[in-house]
């Protein structure tokens, strides 16, 4: 990776307010790439604002290795699409080649590797966002940050999610159906092939796109290879994501804290609304036990073997489709209850959920979106399907797809 250089290029016109406020990130904004000649009056500006990256070229070198010639590319940054305690996420286009993509930009403590970087590098997925490449970049405080640059995808689950509750309307299940399976789909490789637990998935940590409705796993900033035995720290994920012995405090958890998190953003597809919109660690625990009812003792001892205090009122569980409404089809019921389990054992796999009845609509032969294009690849699995049974594989691939391929799926995953 090698060091940048920036330009700046005139301000074509001035950002609101409005997109100024959303570069600002906690504790008192990202340092900007290294700049000629600034104004002191000017920098304090740029450095608070959303408008800061916006214009900037950021030059790089690419290739040199097994005899790949190196070349330089560049960037302009053209508008901040995301902000957060990690950094900034900003919108660029490469001049070279005139294609759009995101980068993300972290301050790198210089002693050590970055993990984000490191299981980027090793995943490789339909549904999980590609890295393209990544240069490391200084201000002129002598910071380093590592540039993460990757595909562009416009949309976010989240973000499509309000769309529609601004509208005052339900997503329509085939949405629900196809962003879901892909998310599992997604969840399903990194969890057997690379062995990544996410441990943030929520609707803003799901891309989407508008025009094939393909969606994509992002923000492997707390993502982690869980390792038996080594302890992981408990407070990790978003709140209303958060599965039940994180917020008892388990430090041996496994990645069914991310089908708990699925469970949970499917569960806000089909209501329009987060199902456990607690306020704090406790009040979240208080809105699980108002749908899962009060954990027994055995459950408690599941989730976290250490935890001993036991002063929960005794509060029965509430029928799953009492949660949801009338016409809710039994399948997507079904599915919920089999991923919100207290017990991380009894949840079932990414592979299991992708299985599911629910998705069946998916997997007829004739099945299309909406406007009458074809779905985004559903069926392209590869390395996930190691270890799975002939039975989940003959479930996983519809029989048109089969003899589409000509292919013996049965030894897929070998």
């Amino acid at each position: 990776m090698m060091q940048v250089s920036t330009t700046r290029l005139p301000r074509r016109s001035k950002c609101s307010s409005k997109q100024q406020q959303s570069g600002v990130v906690p504790g008192g904004g990202v340092p900007l790439l290294r700049r000629r000649a600034q104004k002191p009056t000017r920098r304090k500006k740029e450095e608070g604002g959303g408008d800061a990256v916006t214009g900037h070229i950021i030059s790089t070198t690419i290739g040199g290795k097994n005899g790949e010639p190196k070349r330089t590319i560049s960037y302009m940054a053209e508008r901040v699409v995301g902000t957060g305690s990690f950094g900034i996420v900003f919108q660029a286009k490469c001049l070279e080649t005139g294609e759009t993509v995101a980068i993300k930009k972290v301050l790198q403590d210089r002693r050590y590797k970055n993990r984000e970087l490191q299981l980027m590098r090793a995943m490789e997925h339909p549904n999980v966002i590609c890295l393209k490449h990544c240069f490391f970049s200084t201000t002129s405080r002598d910071e380093l940050f590592l540039n993460l640059v990757m595909e562009y995808v416009p949309e976010t689950l989240y973000r499509v999610l309000k769309h529609y509750s601004n509208a005052n309307q339900r997503m329509p299940l085939i949405y629900v159906k196809l962003y879901i399976y892909q998310l599992f789909r997604g969840l399903a490789y990194i969890h057997t092939v690379p062995g990544v637990c996410h441990r943030d998935v929520k609707p803003q940590n799901v891309l989407v796109d508008p025009l094939t409705h393909q969606v994509k796993l992002c923000d492997f900033g707390s993502a982690k290879v869980l390792v038996p035995g080594e302890p992981n720290i408990s407070y990790i994920c978003s709140r209303y994501y958060r599965a039940p012995e994180l917020i008892f405090g388990a430090t041996e958890y496994t990645t069914s804290i991310d089908i708990w998190s699925a469970g949970c953003v499917l569960a806000e597809l089909l209501l329009g609304q987060p199902l456990f919109p607690g306020e704090s660690a406790v009040d979240q625990l208080v809105e699980i036990i108002k749908v899962l009812g009060t954990p027994t003792r055995e459950e408690i001892r599941c989730m976290n073997p250490n935890y001993t205090e036991f002063k929960f009122p005794q509060i029965k569980a509430h029928p799953w489709h009492k949660i949801f409404h009338k016409r809710m089809p039994p399948e997507a019921i079904d599915l919920a209850s089999r991923l919100l389990q207290y017990s991380p054992s009894l949840r079932c796999t990414a592979l299991d959920a992708c299985a599911h009845s629910f998705f069946d609509e998916l997997r007829e032969p004739n099945a299309r979106l909406p406007n009458g294009r074809p779905f985004p690849p559903l069926f392209n699995f590869k390395h996930e399907l190691a270890g799975a049974s002939p039975e989940l594989i003959h479930r996983l691939i519809p029989d048109h797809i089969r003899r589409q391929h000509g292919l013996n799926f049965a030894h897929a995953g070998s």
